[in-house]
């Protein structure tokens, strides 16, 4: 099931929207995390600087396989050896990972969703007790160059409504992670 309004844009137009080492640092994502999810690789904007910082792996998911395929051309380029890389429909049908497996999850800019539920399910069980997520998206309050359309772009005090009642808890309020983004990180009891 494919995220709504989520076509990619041109990768160098793309990753002009981020300063991904920068992000992943506020995201609370370090040396420290052994296995980490990105759900939505997309061009692996965020799961090869991901790679150079954790100690472990990192689990890249993405349902479109032209995704996949150029994500297996750049890390095999870069000499990347901890990406695995997965061609799945993780919204209908789970990452297929063990629960209480994961120590952090990425949920960057996918949860304009249908069901943003669903996504948020998945992630509350496979993360290990006290892992966190980091949820990034897109602001609603101001126009962007990219980005779903505005009308169906969450805010972020509708994505700790939507953390509580998975079972999260706040581990961080919600920032705004300059230009575009707001960011959140949740927390598994």
């Amino acid at each position: 099931m494919k995220v709504r309004d989520s076509g990619m844009p041109e990768e160098e137009m793309w990753s002009g929207f981020f300063d991904p080492l920068l992000i992943l640092q506020q995201m609370e994502v370090s040396s420290e995390t052994h296995v980490i999810v990105d759900l939505g690789c997309g061009f692996g904007t965020f799961s090869i600087p991901a790679a150079k910082v954790v100690r472990g792996k990192v689990l890249a998911y993405d349902i479109d396989e032209e995704m996949i395929e150029l994500m297996k051309t750049k890390i095999n380029q870069l000499g990347i050896n901890n990406i695995e890389l997965y061609q799945a429909d993780f919204i209908a049908n789970g990452t297929g990972l063990p629960a209480n497996s994961v120590d952090y999850v990425m949920i960057f800019n996918i949860l304009h969703h249908d069901h943003p539920e669903q996504i948020l399910s998945e992630v509350f069980r496979i993360l290990k007790k006290d892992a966190k997520a980091g949820i990034i998206h897109w602001r609603s309050d101001i126009e962007t160059p990219r980005g779903p359309s505005l009308a169906i772009r969450p805010q972020s005090k509708t994505c700790v409504n939507w953390a509580k009642e998975a079972g999260f808890l706040i581990a961080e309020n919600p920032f705004i992670i300059e230009p575009y983004h707001f960011g959140l990180i949740i927390q598994k009891p």
